[in-house]
């Protein structure tokens, strides 16, 4: 059974990395890069003002994935949660003290 106030928090805290880019690492893909500057800092604003959650994006409801478009190109962002080395998974992706999170934007043809 999923601890739904667990998911909560998560997605509380998944959506202030999002939205923020603090609290963790955010990396574009060489493929996003090779489109320039300007496609990249398009790609950048849409992740942080991504809002689109739905059962095939978001199926967990912890705000961990989304796909759109730029330019007629599809792309998704995942967040990933680590333990603080980067080594592992977060033991507790709820608890800040123990997660690193790692949002990363590609193209979906790099997936």
């Amino acid at each position: 059974m999923v601890d739904e106030e667990k998911v909560q928090v998560i997605a509380r805290l998944n959506d202030a990395f999002r939205t923020t880019f603090r609290g963790g690492s955010v990396y574009v893909t060489a493929g996003i890069r090779a489109y320039g500057a300007a496609f990249e800092l398009a790609a950048l604003s849409a992740v942080r003002t991504f809002e689109t959650f739905n059962g095939d994006n978001d199926p967990y409801q912890e705000h961990d994935f989304g796909a759109f478009e730029i330019e007629g190109e599809k792309l998704f962002w995942k967040i990933d949660c680590y333990d603080l080395k980067l080594r592992h998974g977060s033991p507790n992706p709820a608890d800040q003290t123990v997660t690193r999170r790692v949002l990363t934007i590609m193209l979906a043809s790099e997936y």
